[in-house]
Order: structure tokens, then C-alpha cells, then sequence
């Protein structure tokens, strides 16, 4: 007995009659009946009473189907054990990260991702210098910029996530020295200056180019500040403390933003340049692995999980901070 013999039998049960249970396996009438009597002969036993009116289970039939029903969820258990045993992944990753992003963010999401796929070994290098990602076997990188320096060809880039940098300071700064009213306010501001890739990005640290959110214009203002450092952490550290106004992506700033430990300054504005992007060597045929991971970071920043609302009274203390005072032109 097989497992087609099986199906013969619940098919006939199920449908009530021979011509129905031929219509189900898709099948002409004839074949069931022949290969019903082909199993009732070789087990020697009628599995079903036929008439010219109706079709009944025998004991020995009643006895078989029920058994059946135990096999065939059987067979179909391990059909479907097999198929995910065959579309498992395994094997390793190799992946590049920015350190603040790939700590606070990349981080969290690769280890979901393994653990949804035991089967896989991943291995997350944080830097701020984007390697030779081919010529060191790395299978991707997770960066907050685009790499137009490299020939178009050598290199596939898929945009996973939009960031924007925004201006930020502590309310007791803005206490002390107001908000600025617009951006040429914001040169006479004490600011804080982020020089970590600054030859990656090709322009002066402190020139800062932003974009207003409602007519797209773009404004530049050269700020001046006595604070600046190559870390980015330092530079949020003294933003805290009060020190001064900050350009800083979302992702690293939005808990800050949403205790009201910051303020966002000149809201209206942002830099939009830093968007997280997925940047690999190119190949003939990407690996099922790497293409699920893509996916898989693409669903888990599509909402921007670093936009995070501000409660109530925080929105109230933005709205209540007063703007800096313009200084009076000199009489006559």
C-alpha cells in the first residue's frame, strides 16, 4: 500500500462517491474503480458496500481511512520539515557598519535577523572608514552616505532607511542664549562641530548647508564655535551640558528629542544627506542570504524608528522657548 492508495480512499470517503472522488483527483471514473478493485484485491478485504444508489465504508474501509488520515498529515509534515530544511539559510556574513548607527541600530536588527535564521554566523564590523569591501571578503556595508567616488559598475546601492541631521541644543543653552530666529541667527550662535568624516564628505565641517522642509530651498551659514571634535558622541555629550548647538542625525539624537533633554532648533530645516544605504561589491548573482538580510533591514527602518514624538509638556517648553535677540545696529 502507498500513499496514492491513501488519497484513493480519503477521496472517496470525502466526495460520497466513486464519480466525485475522480473528479477530485482529476482523473476519469474508470481509473478509481480500477485501481479501488486493484486494492481490494490485494488486500483482500471490500473497503466499501457499493450499490447502484450508494457507496458505505466497511468496518475494514472505516478501519483504513482513519488510519490514513494519520499517515497523509505524516507524509504532509515531512514534505513540509524537508522544504524548510532546503530553504534554510546558513553559512556566514560579513558586514561593515558605521560605529553610532551600527551599535544603536544595525546591531539589535542583525541580531533579530540570526536569530530568526539560526542557521547563520554573522560577523558585524563597526569603523568610520569604509573598507575595500570585496578585496577583504566583506558581503556588504550599512553606511550613511552613498559612495559616488567609486565607478558606478564595481558597486550596487540600494537606499534602506531616510535620516536627516537636524540643529539640536539643550534647553538650558537655549535658556541662556535664545533660539535663533533663521539660519544667518545661527552664525552668531556658539556651535558645536563634528569633524568625524570630513574627507568622506568633501566639504568644510563648519559649513553647514541645510534645507528647508516646506519650499526645498537650500541655505548655507558658516558657523563659528570653540568646541569641535572628530567624535560625534563628545560632540553630543556637550550639547547636553549646554555647550552650544549641534547638527546631529535623528537616529543618534531622537531619545534626547523626545525626553526634551534637546530642542530641536530652526525645525523648519534639516541636512538630508544622511540617508542609510546598503553599498556592496557588485556580483553576477547576490546570495539568497545577503538579499534577505536587505530586505529584512529595509522592513525594520522603513517607519524611521528614530522618529520619535515628543510628549506634551516637551512640546510645550519648544513652543514656549524665546528667540535670540538680533543685535541693535550702532546709532547714527
Amino acid at each position: 500500500m502507498d500513499r496514492d492508495d491513501l488519497e484513493l480512499m480519503q477521496g472517496i470517503r470525502t466526495q460520497g462517491s466513486l464519480a466525485g472522488a475522480a473528479l477530485a483527483l482529476g482523473v476519469v471514473p474508470s481509473v478509481v474503480t480500477k485501481r479501488l478493485g486493484a486494492l481490494e484485491a490485494r488486500l483482500g478485504q471490500r473497503m466499501f458496500e457499493r450499490t447502484t444508489r450508494r457507496l458505505s465504508l466497511t468496518a475494514e474501509g472505516e478501519a483504513l481511512c482513519l488510519r490514513a488520515d494519520g499517515l497523509l498529515e505524516g507524509f504532509a509534515a515531512l514534505e513540509t520539515e524537508l522544504s524548510e530544511r532546503q530553504n534554510a539559510l546558513s553559512g556566514s556574513l560579513r558586514l561593515v557598519a558605521t560605529f553610532g548607527f551600527g551599535r544603536l541600530w544595525v546591531g539589535p536588527a542583525v541580531a533579530a535577523f540570526q536569530a530568526k535564521h539560526p542557521g547563520l554566523r554573522i560577523d558585524l564590523h563597526l569603523t568610520e572608514q569604509l573598507p575595500d569591501l570585496g578585496a577583504e571578503g566583506y558581503d556588504g556595508a550599512v553606511w550613511l552616505w552613498s559612495v559616488q567616488s567609486r565607478h558606478a559598475s564595481d558597486w550596487v546601492a540600494r537606499r534602506i532607511a531616510r535620516n536627516q541631521r537636524v540643529l539640536a541644543a539643550a534647553p538650558r543653552y537655549l535658556d541662556r542664549r535664545g533660539s535663533p530666529a533663521d539660519m544667518q541667527a545661527l552664525a552668531e550662535h556658539e556651535c558645536l562641530v563634528t569633524r568625524e568624516n570630513a574627507n568622506a564628505l568633501q566639504r568644510p565641517v563648519d559649513l553647514w548647508t541645510l534645507k528647508h522642509s516646506r519650499d526645498g530651498s537650500t541655505e548655507r551659514v558658516r558657523v563659528r564655535g570653540t568646541l569641535a571634535s572628530n567624535s560625534g558622541e563628545m560632540v553630543r555629550d556637550w550639547c547636553l551640558e549646554g555647550r552650544g548647538i549641534m547638527l546631529r542625525s535623528l537616529w543618534d539624537i531622537a531619545p534626547q528629542l523626545a525626553s526634551g533633554e534637546l530642542v530641536q532648533v530652526l525645525p523648519q530645516y534639516a541636512m538630508p544627506d544622511a540617508d542609510i544605504h546598503w553599498i556592496a561589491p557588485w556580483r553576477p548573482k547576490t546570495p539568497r542570504r545577503v538579499r534577505l538580510l536587505i530586505d529584512f533591514l529595509a522592513e525594520a527602518f522603513r517607519a524611521e524608528p528614530w522618529r520619535v514624538e515628543p510628549a506634551a509638556g516637551v512640546k510645550a517648553a519648544r513652543r514656549g522657548a524665546k528667540p535670540a535677540r538680533r543685535p541693535r545696529a550702532p546709532p547714527g
